[in-house]
């Protein structure tokens, strides 16, 4: 597949339309910015990861193999 040429075919077909909401769709399309998954998140599970970032800075927390030698 040919990119550039994918792309030209695409220029062509918009400048051949006089369909605003085809123009609006494929505008709206190539400028969407993407979702960041931080958006997803309640401001209640914010707020724990940034205290659990806080936590972190102050030392409050176990190594991973520290917890697992409890379990295994």
């Amino acid at each position: 597949m040919d990119i550039q040429l994918e792309k030209r075919e695409v220029m062509d077909i918009l400048e051949g339309t006089d369909d605003l909401s085809i123009i609006l769709a494929v505008k709206k399309l190539l400028t969407k910015k993407k979702k960041d998954w931080w958006d997803d998140l309640t401001e209640t599970q914010k707020e724990e990861i940034k205290e659990g970032e806080r936590q972190i800075e102050r030392g409050e927390f176990v190594e991973y193999e520290e917890m697992m030698k409890k379990f295994r």
